[in-house]
């Protein structure tokens, strides 16, 4: 009775493909030892090699005669001597010829981001150079990197720099430096790699199975691979023995089905462990218990917003704070944003600038007011936090009134204008918003102007809500009466005595905040300014003392005095300010008091205006919105 046919002929084809592949992979490890690569024996031994996929990618060869080739950090250099067991190197890089009467010297030779480091005894030779006095300088015009050679050798090799030398017997000064220095650089210097690496551990394993070590780029998890010899396949497939055959199928085929069911459920578990992972992150979690994933702007990767700021270029730098650095960056869709990343460089900072993330995205996901930052989304990664909002590209009213932009078409009635934005965003806070929102940092650098003058609001890291997480007492969460207590928070020159005296946060501390702002418009002054007396440091109590003493033409700006019809608004709008910044909160006006007075004073100077020129006032746009 004849043989049946052996069960699976799919899975045998597929253990023949299987050893063929890895009989080819082993064939193209071993192939590059054909080529001889001086200085290395033959074949160079791990983690070195000649052929991509094999060794390790950055300890790959060129073979070439006398020397081979090793390419590290953008340079080549020829390896001039290798010792056998041993973890160092000498290399001397491919100089170029010389052009211009200048030297061969090469740029500065850097090897940041690869494995290997300069040895202390090159380093120690080059420390002790020292050029004979008076140096003798080549033509600095046409080869400045050769007078920086000769002034401070070490720049040749600046990771020398950084690293404690020891410092051989001073070989004497030398006349030419650069000279040396190219000597130096022909008969080579050492480098050295660190042999305690996992790559190291996992080869020696390897060999001893008869294996060949590689490099996996495909995995960026398990970057080893064990290339296995085909000889240890091929017995198995050489059986002829049919019934053999096919129980080795057989068990191949449970061997699939239990690794099939090994991938499944490592896949379950990879999506479960990175669910865990998302879910155990601080500010995902914060974010996530206070507010619907829904209400939530829209979540950025950090390599999107790593592109958009062209790798936070320091060109692109727009500002510049005590809790982020401020970039222009470009999205994908071709957005203009700002993308503010918070500093992390200690763990208090730390723990601020996550708090301070937090808050802001609940507080601004929560608002929307033509006169406040509006944001695009947010990024929470490991490597850092991220912020995108609105980018307002005429710098802020810090810079219009003491800065870059200095008093540019600052006259009052834009001035009248933006005080009446402001107004107008912390009516929206305090009074549209449920639960109320305090800002606690109003002040003229957190105040962003459009090219039209029109302003935003922004910043609200500092912001809080004015309602008690732990209690439902209506009494004591009340925005017209409740307040939180706090440390105080806030910019120095804008933050409210009473609040820093108190602990007691209220509405009233914006008021008063925004009240230094007004001062700022009608003075021209900065908030805090060392350069005046103590007493009188803060603009509020120089401000509070002329305006009491009768004396406010002392603080006004001559630039307004100069202006026909200002000074009338000029006294509202101070004796405004005055009640602002008193010292009892009790005392001071609430928000939709601030915008009513505004809006009178701004009807009644566009009326003298209209009657002294009979022009359309610039400011009936936002009347009419106002």
């Amino acid at each position: 009775m004849p043989r049946p046919p052996p069960p699976f002929p799919f899975l045998l084809l597929l253990i023949l493909s299987t050893a063929a592949a890895a009989a080819a992979a082993s064939h193209s490890c071993n192939s590059q030892h054909s080529t001889p690569c001086p200085p290395f024996p033959s074949p160079p031994p791990y983690p070195f090699s000649s052929s991509p996929g094999c060794g390790h990618p950055s300890f790959t060869l060129k073979c070439a005669s006398p020397h081979s080739i090793l390419s590290l950090a953008n340079a080549s250099f020829s390896v001039l001597a290798f010792r056998p067991n041993s973890s160092s190197l000498s290399l001397s890089p491919r100089l170029l010829l010389p052009r211009h009467n200048c030297s061969a010297l090469p740029p500065s030779l850097h090897f940041s981001g690869t494995p290997f480091r300069l040895a202390d005894s090159s380093c120690s030779r080059l420390s002790a150079l020292r050029s004979c006095s008076p140096p003798s300088l080549p033509n600095c015009s046409l080869c400045p990197s050769d007078c920086s050679f000769v002034k401070t050798p070490l720049r040749l090799l600046p990771s020398c720099s950084s690293s404690p030398l020891r410092h051989p017997s001073q070989q004497g000064c030398q006349s030419d430096v650069l000279d040396y220095l190219l000597h130096f650089l022909q008969i080579g210097f050492e480098v050295e790699y660190d042999e305690d690496d996992e790559y190291f551990s996992s080869c020696k394993i390897c060999r001893s199975g008869n294996g060949v070590c590689g490099f996996n780029s495909s995995d960026p998890e398990k970057k080893f691979v064990c290339f296995r010899s085909a000889a240890r396949i091929s017995p198995w497939i050489r059986d002829e023995d049919t019934n053999r055959i096919a129980i080795l199928c057989s068990i191949f085929t449970v061997m699939c089905l239990l690794l099939v069911v090994l991938i499944v459920a490592a896949v379950f578990r990879s999506r479960h462990l990175k669910a865990l992972v998302a879910e155990e992150d601080p500010t995902t979690t914060f974010l996530h218990r206070h507010r619907s994933a829904s209400l939530l702007p829209p979540v950025f990767t950090y390599e999107e917003l790593e592109a958009s700021t062209n790798r936070f270029d320091p060109k692109r730098k727009i500002g510049d704070g005590g809790f982020g650095s401020v970039y222009l960056g470009q999205l994908f869709d071709g957005r203009i944003v700002a993308v503010k990343y918070l500093h992390k460089q200690h763990h208090h900072a730390a723990a601020f600038s996550a708090k301070s993330f937090c808050n802001e995205i609940l507080i601004l996901s929560s608002i929307d007011h033509p006169n406040l930052v509006r944001l695009h989304g947010y990024c929470s990664d490991p490597r850092g936090l991220l912020l995108v909002y609105d980018y307002v590209p005429n710098g802020t009213l810090a810079d219009h009134l003491h800065g870059t932009h200095r008093k540019s078409a600052m006259n009052w009635q834009v001035r009248l204008d933006i005080a009446l934005q402001m107004a107008l965003a912390l009516e929206y806070l305090h009074f549209s918003v449920k639960p109320a929102i305090v800002h606690r940092d109003i002040t003229s650098n957190n105040i962003f102007v459009e090219r039209d003058m029109r302003i935003k609001v922004g910043d609200f890291g500092l912001s809080r809500l004015l309602v008690f997480p732990e209690t439902t007492n209506s009494s004591s969460t009340s925005s017209s009466a409740g307040f939180v207590w706090t440390g105080p928070q806030g910019t120095p020159g804008y933050l409210d005595p009473d609040y820093h005296k108190s602990f007691r946060l209220t509405e009233k501390s914006d008021v008063y905040s925004f009240g230094v702002v007004l001062l700022e418009l009608i003075s021209g002054m900065r908030a805090v300014d060392q350069r005046r007396e103590k007493r009188e440091m803060a603009l509020a109590d120089l401000a509070v003392s002329r305006i009491q003493m009768g004396l406010l033409h002392q603080v006004i700006d001559p630039i307004l005095k100069k202006e026909d019809g200002a000074m009338e608004g000029v006294d509202a709008v101070a004796e405004l300010a005055f009640q602002c910044v008193a010292a009892d909160k009790d005392d001071r006006p609430h928000a939709k008091e601030v915008v009513e007075e505004l809006k009178r004073i701004r009807n009644r100077t566009r009326v003298g205006s209209l009657r002294g020129s009979g022009a359309s006032n610039p400011g009936d746009d936002l009347a009419a919105r106002g």
